[in-house]
């Protein structure tokens, strides 16, 4: 599908989008594979690995999702959008609130209206486990996103833009990952632990990228895709990169959760299972779904919830040593 057609990255610098661009320049023949960021230098820095030269199908385009003439430039004769961009440090997003949604809600919209007016074929947006029931800023800012994207289906009339989101877990060594500071503290002898109860989602970059690509490919525009992905305790990840430190709980931070969730019960009502992950159906009388059940989905149960600490599939310590 993506072979001989025009790919946009939005925040395509980050850990997201250098390993997206690694895979589709490795697997795929785009036309253009797009770029799009606002940091120069990790635009440079990029490049290094990934040069206009060796791959001519590159592009790097300076641009924030707040601009939503620069969108317009360089959504031009683009046929997929993929949306990685975000602000997404929790504790900063609950000090910085303005600039959050400046970029996480405004920046969508931008996205939306400039794909529509370019007839851009597809958008897939990423979102997180923290927009289900979201207690923090960054949380609430991307259940309004991931809103908005299901919304835009409803404005792109005959343009023919479709939207979907894909939500999952924490990133395994992702930037502002907890294993990154989980190796850098060990040194010291006492690692510190938010909570010994606290489980989180857990899913590689590579299986991400592969998810949102097949997200990508299926989508008709409407739904919320979530992967079935592994549970992990996080006494259990410090144990797999620290065995012989000391273990100090300190405290959730402010905004945290003890256990994630990324489908809700309400949810549950408009939820579809599949072999390898569930769709989350839109509440809108445009959506019918029969274009899903027909390839094999099956409603959940009522009451069902997708949660960190009741999943049924986990990491062990000898599994995430592996991973890590």
């Amino acid at each position: 599908m993506i072979n001989g057609k025009t790919v946009l990255i939005t925040g395509g610098t980050g850990s997201f989008g250098k390993k997206c661009t690694e895979i589709i320049l490795k697997e795929y023949k785009p036309n253009k594979l797009i770029i799009f960021s606002r940091d120069e230098l990790k635009q440079f820095e990029m490049s290094q690995v990934f040069s206009e030269k060796k791959y001519p199908c590159l592009r790097y385009f300076l641009g924030d999702v707040r601009d939503k003439d620069r969108l317009y430039r360089a959504f031009d004769r683009v046929d997929y959008v993929i949306h990685a961009a975000a602000l997404k440090q929790v504790p900063a997003a609950e000090r910085n609130p303005f600039e959050v949604i400046k970029t996480n809600i405004l920046g969508a919209e931008n996205i939306i209206n400039a794909a529509i007016d370019r007839e851009v074929k597809r958008v897939v947006a990423l979102s997180t486990d923290k927009a289900a029931n979201p207690i923090n800023l960054y949380g609430a800012t991307k259940l309004c996103s991931d809103k908005l994207f299901i919304a835009g289906n409803s404005y792109s009339g005959a343009h023919g833009t479709r939207f979907s989101v894909v939500r999952y877990g924490n990133v395994v060594g992702s930037r502002g990952s907890v294993i990154p500071f989980f190796k850098n503290v060990r040194k010291t002898g006492t690692m510190p632990i938010t909570d010994p109860e606290m489980t989180r989602f857990w899913i590689t970059l590579e299986q991400g990228v592969d998810f949102v690509l097949k997200c990508l490919s299926m989508t008709v525009g409407g739904e919320l895709f979530v992967p079935k992905i592994p549970s992990m305790n996080l006494m259990d990840l410090a144990k797999a990169i620290a065995p012989d430190c000391k273990y100090e709980t300190v405290g959730i931070r402010p905004g945290e959760k003890i256990h994630e969730v990324m489908i809700t019960e309400d949810d549950s009502r408009h939820t579809l299972e599949f072999d390898d992950f569930y769709i989350v159906e839109p509440e809108f009388d445009w959506w019918s779904s029969d274009r899903h059940i027909s390839n094999g989905g099956q409603p959940v149960k009522d009451g069902f919830r997708y949660a960190s600490n009741t999943n049924d599939r986990w990491l062990s310590v000898d599994d995430l040593k592996k991973l890590i």
